[in-house]
């Protein structure tokens, strides 16, 4: 894995804001214009497949990751650079989770909090230091932030649990962190 890799978790649907997929797309731009490889669900619909477009579109390079139950209901994307089929959703998180030097969550729902939840309890269990952002768009995160907020406050985590997740309004904003992330 030398190539800066950013695994990008996010919605299989669009949502209600188009805002979201603007967003996604803008994402997958800024990874094929920095040189760094989208590594994803490997969905060709929602959020997943806007961030995969524009990043192939851009010419970037793209590692898809998919269970095989998954590959017709999230239409799965096999004109990938790297396109990898899983037995299961936990071998999928595991390979994309192996392969990125960051991750970034970006709207999305009970799959998106499984994968930033399992990742934020490894951060805090000592298992990797790779940093995790949430694309806050339009203050998708802002109850999640005040819940993380909550959980701390109540004494089931320490304040440290915050320091794990960067919370970034913007892609711009992204794009600069993950610049710092790199040196």
């Amino acid at each position: 894995m030398s190539k800066f890799s950013v695994c990008v978790y996010c919605g299989s649907r669009f949502g209600t804001d188009p805002a979201f997929r603007a967003e996604a797309t803008a994402l997958g731009q800024v990874l094929a214009d920095e040189g760094w490889q989208l590594v994803y669900g490997a969905g060709d619909v929602g959020l997943m497949g806007a961030v995969a477009n524009a990043a192939q579109a851009a010419g970037g390079e793209t590692f898809g990751v998919i269970p095989v139950h998954l590959l017709s209901r999230e239409v799965g994307k096999r004109d990938l650079t790297a396109f990898v089929v899983t037995e299961t959703m936990h071998e999928r998180k595991k390979v994309m989770f192996m392969n990125a030097h960051a991750i970034v969550v970006l709207p999305g729902g009970a799959g998106s909090l499984d994968e930033l939840f399992e990742a934020l309890t490894w951060r805090q269990l000592g298992l990797h230091e790779k940093p995790v952002f949430l694309l806050n768009t339009n203050g998708y995160w802002d109850p999640l932030i005040a819940l993380l907020d909550h959980v701390i406050a109540q004494g089931f985590a320490d304040a440290s649990l915050r320091d794990y997740v960067s919370v970034v309004a913007d892609v711009p904003e992204l794009r600069a962190s993950l610049r710092d992330a790199l040196s």
